[in-house]
């Protein structure tokens, strides 16, 4: 198995490996957030931490600086070792994201606050997810920004944009108002899918405000907005990308904005359920790990466009500006020509005013209408075999519906994020049940349609 580690002073490791390996605890793969899994009985959030930028001294180069976090920090004896080690963890990764950029700032009178967001996986696999707003702190004259950031192991942007709106709101009062609302929040239970949470705060001169937090239904797209995706490309752009995501492809998006590229990069993935990407995943890349763009595996990566001149060799690398299309190979051709005809008409349905959920629902089952129409059928072939269920390749190609989806088919059950789904229907039955409920729908709509068809046929003779 080969592996690139990239590691950087403050213990962050982005590790980029060739295959999964259970038995090596200490190689594993920052791989996309999963989709379709909630964090049941977990906290809304970990930490709040407040990011602020210093100057070093005797130098003109600032560094992060964490000013504020909420719980306070816990005594280190009262800690356990993994506790301890976990905490710290993540106070070097907020300042690590939360100023990607790097050391090099300059004060700023005016300064368009983004909300972005990232992955932290640890060694076991689990992730926490990080989400930020960056804005000018309260004052007058040239001031360098400083970051909101809120570590969760819940995924859920739109969810965490509105909690960050709450906290801006109280922090312009005063810092001390973000306690109470965080302690109430921190208290409240967490909602399932689909359902609502309320939360009583009170803010002087306003009095007590009710704010009503409320997850997708579908927990899947929690973590994304399908808006900016399709603002940034077109229909067509957006099949090309995702023709070489399924086939686990080396992908560099580009962009000035940071909010633009963590929410195209969980866009992205989402495309894939049921499936999850098993790769390494980087929505934003910080200056001082640029060097994973030169690892040898499949990538997801958001990259900042002043770094665009250190990617030194494009061969193997598809790179899209979110804007304009620089890199292209066979990613035109990987889709079958039937299944990317199908797929625009589905997407060209998308409504201009929809809601973030309408547009999402639209997309999703846009484009989970092409693994279902291309290897739904996976689970006739699953069978028992003595105590265990195991899949066989070999009848499951010779029954692809259509012979031009042959080709694609065989390219993507070489993937690992197919291998793992099978791996995970061998050891459970239907573990993923909207999946299966979309391909039984599709298997009856085509009988409907087959006895209509005959019926037709005996009417005219």
């Amino acid at each position: 198995m080969s592996c690139v580690c990239v590691c950087v002073c403050v213990c962050v490791c982005v590790c980029v490996c060739s295959e999964r390996s259970s038995s090596d605890p200490g190689v594993y793969p920052a791989a996309a957030p999963p989709v379709g899994r909630s964090h049941t009985g977990q906290l809304f959030f970990e930490y709040l931490l407040v990011v602020s930028l210093r100057k070093k001294r005797n130098e003109e180069d600032y560094e992060p600086h964490i000013t504020y976090q909420f719980p306070k920090v816990r005594p280190r004896e009262v800690m356990e070792r993994l506790q301890r080690e976990e905490e710290e963890k993540c106070m070097k990764a907020a300042h690590l994201f939360c100023f990607p950029e790097g050391i090099n700032w300059a004060p700023l009178t005016e300064y368009r606050s983004e909300t972005f967001s990232f992955v932290l996986t640890e060694v076991d696999g689990s992730r926490r997810n990080g989400y930020c707003r960056r804005l000018l702190p309260a004052g007058c004259g040239a001031r360098v920004p400083e970051a909101y950031c809120i570590i969760s192991r819940m995924a859920c942007f739109g969810l965490f944009s509105k909690i960050f709106d709450e906290v801006e709101k109280r922090r312009q009062i005063s810092k001390a108002m973000i306690y109470p609302f965080m302690q109430s929040l921190r208290e409240a239970p967490l909602p399932s899918p689909g359902n609502t949470v309320s939360i009583s705060s009170f803010i002087p001169d306003a009095g007590t405000e009710i704010i009503s937090l409320t997850r997708p239904a579908e927990s899947w797209l929690e973590h994304v907005d399908f808006r900016t995706l399709f603002r940034c490309l077109n229909d067509d752009e957006v099949l090309m990308v995702f023709a070489a995501t399924v086939m686990e492809r080396q992908i560099i998006f580009i962009s000035e904005e940071l909010s633009t590229l963590s929410q195209v990069l969980h866009a992205v993935a989402a495309l894939l359920y049921p499936f999850v990407w098993q790769h390494t995943f980087i929505s934003i890349v910080p200056t001082v790990l640029i060097d994973v763009c030169a690892a040898p595996t499949p990538y997801l990566l958001g990259v900042q466009k002043n770094l665009l001149e250190q990617l030194t060799d494009h061969s193997d690398l598809m790179i899209v500006d979110l804007g304009v299309m620089l890199s292209m190979g066979d990613e035109e051709s990987l889709l079958p020509a039937k299944l990317k005809e199908e797929l625009l008409s589905r997407l060209s349905a998308r409504k201009h005013h929809a809601s973030t959920e309408e547009l999402n629902r639209l997309v999703s089952e846009a484009f989970l209408s092409v693994f279902v129409r291309s290897v739904g059928h996976f689970s006739q072939h699953v069978r028992r075999s003595a105590s265990s269920r195991r899949f066989h390749k070999k009848s499951f190609l010779k029954a692809v519906e259509h012979r031009s989806h042959l080709n694609f088919v065989k390219l993507f059950i070489q993937t690992q994020m197919f291998d793992l789904f099978i791996q995970e229907e061998e050891a459970q039955p239907n573990p993923n049940a909207f999946f299966h409920r979309k391909v039984l729908e599709y298997h009856e709509r085509k009988k409907k349609e087959k006895t209509k068809a005959g019926w037709v046929r005996g009417v005219v003779v």
